[in-house]
């Protein structure tokens, strides 16, 4: 199974590596999304399926689940959605004030 989940990961990041080497400034966010979305997975794969009881003081039971990953990985998820949502409105604005998302018009270089 992690292979399967491995062959997704390389997927989501060629993805967005590719979304993020566009000249759209929408595509970019979205690209950064997605990698962001590929280390989750990353995380949550590397952190292994193992299978016990919840890690409680007291109770006597020997084998126990590591959280740590699952934390991790909502934290990351809780964090990308504000970083993505700030920049969807920083993009939206841009857009406003210039009248264009391409890159190379933002920077000034339309006529390379």
């Amino acid at each position: 199974m992690e292979i399967v989940i491995a062959i997704v990961i390389g997927i989501l990041v060629t993805i967005g590596t590719y979304l993020l080497l566009s000249r759209q400034l929408l595509r970019i966010v979205f690209g950064s999304s997605l990698i962001s979305h590929a280390v989750n997975l990353l995380i949550i794969t590397s952190g292994g399926l193992k299978k016990g009881n919840a890690p409680l003081l007291g109770e006597g039971k020997i084998g126990f689940t590591d959280a740590l990953p699952q934390a991790l990985i909502l934290t990351a998820i809780v964090i990308n959605f504000a970083v993505t949502a700030f920049v969807l409105v920083l993009s939206y604005r841009s857009f406003k004030a210039n009248g264009t998302d391409d890159m190379e018009k933002l920077r000034g270089n339309e006529h390379e």
